[in-house]
């Protein structure tokens, strides 16, 4: 039996990205990269989108919560959709889906009409991500998964930082209506060249006699549905406070417990969980919701940070993560070249010790920070960031069988999607709750009686004094100053406290590395042979100009 280096050495000369591959690499790229854009693109917009549409804040966010809960809903079922259909025509059909969509949500005269083709387009679009990463798996053999990963991963990890950004431009120059009709000449556009290039490999050419599973998608959309509801709304309605949140959270939790025993025991699941009996994808399913959680919950705090604490304008907040983001592409592909000869742990231990190191230091952040301490831990969490995801994806992946990449995929995204949903919950309620704590603790210490607080609040007196307030405005000013004061601090102790709790997580999930393993090394061989045969058929029936090859180095990519 070869071994992996053998492996390597053979398809180090033979790998070439011919014509045909990049542009189906291309095309799901571009398909994904709208899907997530979307994510975000329209939080900047909610604003105007209330004052046209006459909407209330809670009744807005609802464009956020429907495309959301649509689109985990879909996820976990790519697998079986691709099987049934055929991954080009159910591909192609997607991305027309969320583009016409994208449409409507533009026209749409009222709340309700924008809210339902939300909902449609994450339909669509559920399904693009999973796919994109399914195509990136089978493109590439095991020795290069490393890059595949890494290009995948720029997309999935940059966009969302692109979403703002851009949506505000739009917003701010045309109306929030064309940050939905942009999609339109992108979409058609990848649908054309999935229609093109995209190929269906031999276990995905379309079952017309697959049965459907009605019952596990009846349980999947009440339990995902109602699990991404509370998530993404819980803190809002004060979570357990509220009888629609509890409702909610039994209807989750009766059918969750009823989908895994339906798909465990029923012949053709709409989710096959048994693909989780590899122990890689299952270790990396849980990581990739620990991953999730740290990503877009730590993502979700640094704006609110640097906009409340430090006064930055939305537009610097933006620009300081524009390193991070470099950070992060260099990160995955230098990652990327290294899988494959060193394996995903060591790999992934390098990226959490960065992280531990990165938010050590955003913990002991204050109000007084410069912007040399701020970007240093931002820079060196873009590095952890993109050294964890390319890894994670690779390991958890790569050593399925080909004809379970595609529902392994569909799981490992879901995974990520809920743990991002869950990070943004957690460090949102978090950070409240810590805030009012050392709020209480700090006021406590605050007295009228304290001879220091009184001097405390003679000096801010006097200084408003000076500058032109009558006696009684200037004390007024002072307890207004002072107020501010203990405010600021209980927020500064409140991240502190919330970043701390990220990397006790980090430390809490490094058992589940155990099971993060290279993969047998008979499914690597078949895999390799697999992407051997299936280029050689392509290249007898269409000849195709080669594009640049990887880099070929000892190492492998």
């Amino acid at each position: 039996m070869s071994t992996g280096a053998e492996l390597d050495a053979a398809t180090q000369e033979k790998f070439r990205i011919d014509f045909r591959t990049f542009m189906a690499v291309f095309a799901v790229m571009m398909a994904s990269m709208l899907q997530i854009i979307d994510m975000t693109i329209v939080n900047v917009a909610l604003p105007d989108m209330m004052g046209n549409l006459g909407a209330t804040i809670d009744e807005i966010t609802w464009v956020v919560t429907g495309y959301m809960v649509a689109n985990v809903i879909v996820i976990p079922m790519t697998g079986w959709l691709q099987s049934r259909f055929g991954r080009k025509s159910y591909l192609t059909v997607s991305i027309l889906v969320f583009t016409a969509a994208s449409v409507f949500c533009g026209s749409a005269t009222t709340l309700h009409e924008l809210v339902f083709f939300r909902v449609v387009q994450g339909l669509g679009g559920g399904a693009l991500m999973a796919i994109a990463q399914a195509v990136m798996i089978e493109t590439f053999p095991p020795s290069k998964q490393g890059l595949g990963q890494a290009i995948f991963g720029v997309g999935v990890m940059l966009t969302p930082a692109l979403g703002p950004t851009l949506g505000g431009w739009i917003t701010d120059n045309f109306s929030w209506r064309w940050i939905f009709y942009i999609n339109l000449p992108l979409g058609i556009t990848s649908a054309l060249l999935c229609m093109r290039y995209i190929e269906n490999p031999p276990h995905l050419t379309g079952r017309g006699d697959l049965r459907a599973d009605f019952a596990g998608i009846a349980l999947l959309v009440v339990g995902i549905g109602a699990l991404q509801t509370v998530l993404d709304r819980g803190h809002r309605l004060d979570w357990f406070d509220s009888q629609f949140i509890v409702a909610l959270s039994v209807a989750a939790g009766l059918a969750l417990v009823g989908f895994v025993i339906r798909e465990l025991t029923v012949d053709e699941p709409i989710v096959d969980l048994r693909v989780l009996k590899n122990p890689s994808l299952a270790a990396g399913c849980a990581l990739g919701m620990v991953l999730g959680l740290l990503v877009f919950g730590g993502t979700f705090l640094f704006p609110v940070y640097s906009q409340t604490v430090l006064g930055w304008t939305a537009w610097t907040s933006g620009m300081a993560m524009v390193p991070t983001s470099l950070a992060t592409a260099a990160s995955m592909f230098i990652v990327g070249t290294l899988v494959w000869k060193l394996g995903p742990r060591p790999l992934y231990l390098l990226g959490m010790g960065l992280f531990l190191v990165s938010v050590s230091a955003m913990a002991r952040w204050n109000h007084l920070s410069s912007m040399d301490q701020i970007l240093w831990p931002l820079m060196l969490r873009g590095l952890a960031v993109g050294a964890m995801f390319v890894t994670l994806s690779t390991a958890s992946l790569r050593t399925l069988p080909t004809a379970d990449v595609a529902k392994g995929s569909g799981l490992l995204n879901v995974s990520r999607q809920l743990g991002g949903t869950f990070g943004i919950a957690m460090v949102g309620t978090l950070l409240d709750y810590r805030t009012r704590i050392h709020r209480s603790y700090l006021g406590e210490s605050v007295s009228l009686l304290d001879p220091v607080t009184l001097e405390r609040i003679e000096g801010l007196r006097a200084l408003f004094a000076a500058r032109g307030f009558d006696s009684l405005s200037a004390t007024e000013a002072a307890h207004r100053a002072l107020d501010g004061m203990l405010g600021v601090q209980s927020t500064v102790l409140g991240f502190g406290d919330v970043y701390w709790v990220m990397a006790l997580l980090c430390v809490v999930s490094l058992p589940l590395l155990v099971l993060l393993g290279r993969g047998s090394q008979g499914v690597l061989e078949e895999r390799e042979a697999e992407h051997t045969a299936a280029r050689a058929a392509r290249a007898r029936e269409v000849p195709h100009p080669e594009v640049a090859a990887p880099a070929r180095t000892s190492a492998g990519v």
